[in-house]
């Protein structure tokens, strides 16, 4: 787990390593990743979710 006072060192040294007009782009192209992860395995999941139930109606 990540505590605040590690939180405040990683930002420092983002700060400090991509600067200051930096760090909104990097934190937008981080976020669409993340986005667009979470789309993708949602429909993995709901490709499973229609798999179990077409197994069950074949029954």
């Amino acid at each position: 787990m990540v505590g605040v006072g590690s939180m405040v060192v990683i930002g420092a040294a983002a700060l400090l390593i991509f600067g200051p007009k930096k760090l909104p782009e990097l934190g937008r192209a981080a976020g669409d990743t993340l986005r667009e992860f979470k789309n993708s395995t949602k429909g993995l999941a709901d490709d499973d979710d229609d798999r179990k139930e077409d197994k069950k109606e074949d029954k």
